[in-house]
């Protein structure tokens, strides 16, 4: 665990603003605070902030309404603006690895090493070989920048830039471990992106941004069925025992779309990747409520599905967290979790 106190993690989905504020004790984790606001439509588009004044203004309201008094925080980022490759480089110190960085991202990084922010982990070295692996994360600097000045305007202290794909792992690995044996993968379906991350042998050995999530199944559903956005919308997350027929053919059928794209993704793993085979696949995000989607991703990967609830090992510590916010929202907080379980002082491993 690092040092120093927990951040407040918070997640500018494109749909609505996830915020949790965690503390830890001998007992686990505890949740302190908890604030949800949906966004307007549009006012974030592939990653891009359209309406940054209706991001301040429900980050403000957040902060105000749940007496949220820390102002130091955790975001993330992810889609186009993000670059995720695993390489090898000659064992090296961390010193020179340092010194090296820059001249190794240049030969993996498909923009212009002056417009991205590096950051690289060790995952393995291999002495036999005298070669270390590393992950080797860039994200573009505008992207980084605009979100900070969201948070700076909303007049928080933004202290850490994270990837939602690790986000994810983070909160996963703190309540369930990463398996050192076998292959997995978690997949959060958000909003318009879902992201897939791979975890073989403990450690993540890949990952992707899919550009379809929830609001296509609001949108097919809009089409086919001749209603507003908002009612499709309300149709999708009716709840099964009320979904009429026609909008689960609807869900059934978008489900099967997005769970296709999954499928490309580990397709491509597995055939390049040289591992064995996926052990279970582990789901979140605002549409793992769907269970058409679990269907969908098993039955077109035949491997089991489970879907991973971020707050199964979360207890409610304060009486300003609404319980049944937390069980409606759970599997859209996984990023914020993630997020609030960064610390203010943490040390390259």
């Amino acid at each position: 665990m690092a040092d120093g106190k927990n951040l407040v993690g918070v997640d500018i989905g494109s749909s609505s603003i996830k915020v949790c504020q965690v503390k830890e004790g001998r007992k686990g984790v505890g949740l302190v605070r908890l604030g949800y606001a949906p966004l307007p439509a549009q006012t974030i588009v592939d990653g891009h902030v359209m309406n940054s004044g209706a991001v301040i203004e429900a980050l403000t309201r957040i902060f105000h309404d749940n007496k949220i008094k820390q102002r130091d925080v955790a975001m993330s980022v992810s889609g186009q603006s993000v670059i995720i490759r695993k390489i090898s480089v000659p064992t090296m110190t961390p010193a020179e690895l340092d010194e090296q960085i820059q001249w190794e991202a240049e030969q993996h990084i498909p923009f212009d090493i002056k417009d991205v922010q590096i950051d690289y982990e060790v995952l393995r070295r291999r002495p036999e070989a005298a070669q270390m692996d590393l992950l080797l994360v860039a994200a573009k600097r505008d992207e980084i920048s605009d979100y900070a000045q969201l948070a700076r305007d909303a007049k928080l202290r933004p202290v850490v830039v994270d990837i939602d794909a690790f986000t994810i792992q983070n909160v996963f690995e703190a309540w369930r471990g990463l398996p050192v044996d076998q292959t997995v993968a978690l997949i959060n379906v958000g909003a318009s992106l879902s992201t897939l991350n791979i975890v073989a042998h403990g450690v993540s050995a890949f990952t992707r941004d899919i550009a379809s999530g929830g609001n296509l199944i609001t949108e097919e559903i809009q089409k086919q069925l001749g209603v507003p956005y908002e009612q499709a919308d309300a149709y999708k997350t009716s709840g099964q025992e009320a979904m009429a027929p026609q909008v689960k053919q609807v869900v059934e059928g978008v489900c099967d779309s997005i769970a296709a794209e999954i499928q490309r993704s580990l397709d491509f793993f597995m055939a390049t990747s040289g591992e064995g085979e996926m052990s279970r696949i582990f789901v979140t995000g605002g549409s793992a409520n769907l269970p058409q989607l679990s269907q969908a991703i098993e039955r077109r990967a035949r491997v089991p599905v489970e879907v991973f609830w971020p707050t199964e090992k979360l207890a409610i510590e304060a009486k300003e967290v609404d319980p049944a916010l937390v069980q409606a929202r759970s599997a859209q907080l996984a990023v914020a979790l993630g997020l609030s379980l960064r610390k203010d002082r943490e040390k390259r491993s």
